[in-house]
């Protein structure tokens, strides 16, 4: 008897809850969908179809991965953000949907330089997957954008990301230790930074500690390593008039906002993300 896509989801379904893995009927909607290219909506339609065995062979490896606890869309190598299609690597986080939220919040401030000035410089410092900078410039055309990392094989994703969804012609992809290779100055400074603290990393789920790289994860005894290292150097980099913006943890509102206030900036916006816990808070430099 030959493989349907419904005897498959239910196997995967199956897999998942012994896995004690929580959503186990989306990941394997989401899981069988994206490896045969099949929207939610036709996975249901057309349970009853066969499956080829090569097909049926391809599914059942990634039902194993993700029962491993490897996640969905590392598996499938890519995720949609802010309607873009992202594709990932060992180097970079997976890009969140909370993520997004920072992308809504500097959308009109971008569009506002821009109409001030004619132009908006962006840089996205540990770009990653350049999802937050390609987001940008997605939804602001005339806008320019940098992304830099410090791992290489980060900035060659971002930079492949880029010319993926036609925004290559205005991302530059650079190799940097936060601020070191970077020369000029930007309307908009953003980074989704680690910040996680050392102690706290090993405990976390194994889709994140085993899976998303420790240079993006890991902030340092304290986790504000980065913070500081950021705050110390954002003015020299930010054109007059423009804003930083940083995601944080959920509970380092105060301590991030001191950071950047004892440089010289102050708070304009917070961004909460989807469950409404502070997720980025965005700055302006007091002359």
């Amino acid at each position: 008897m030959s493989d349907t896509l419904d005897s498959l989801f239910a196997e995967a379904k199956t897999r998942f809850l012994q896995a004690h893995i929580g959503e186990a009927a989306l990941d394997a909607r989401v899981l069988i969908g994206g490896l045969l290219d099949l929207p939610a909506v036709a996975l249901m339609a057309r349970g009853s179809e066969p499956v080829s065995a090569a097909d049926a062979q391809r599914v059942r490896d990634a039902i194993a991965r993700r029962a491993a606890h490897e996640p969905v869309y590392r598996i499938l190598g890519w995720r949609e953000f802010y309607g873009l299609t992202l594709g990932m690597s060992k180097d970079t986080l997976e890009p969140r949907p909370d993520s997004e939220m920072i992308v809504e919040g500097l959308i009109p401030i971008a569009r506002g330089i821009l109409a001030e000035k004619g132009s908006c410089r962006i840089i996205d410092l540990g770009t990653g997957t350049g999802a937050i900078c390609l987001a940008l410039l997605s939804a602001v055309p005339e806008a320019t954008g940098v992304g830099s990392d410090l791992a290489v094989g980060a900035v060659e994703m971002a930079r492949a990301n880029a010319e993926r969804n036609g925004l290559d012609g205005r991302f530059t992809g650079i190799e940097s230790d936060w601020f070191e290779q970077i020369n000029g100055t930007f309307d908009i400074i953003v980074s989704n930074p680690p910040y996680i603290r050392t102690e706290v990393v090993a405990s976390l789920a194994p889709e994140v500690k085993d899976h998303d790289p420790a240079l993006a994860l890991d902030g340092g005894v304290d986790g504000l390593d980065a913070y500081r290292t950021l705050a110390a150097g954002a003015a020299a980099h930010l054109a007059p008039g423009g804003v930083v913006g940083v995601e944080i943890g959920y509970d380092q509102m105060q301590v991030v906002g001191q950071l950047f206030a004892d440089k010289g900036f102050r708070a304009i916006d917070r961004v909460r993300d989807l469950g409404g816990n502070d997720r980025a808070i965005l700055f302006e430099l007091l002359l």
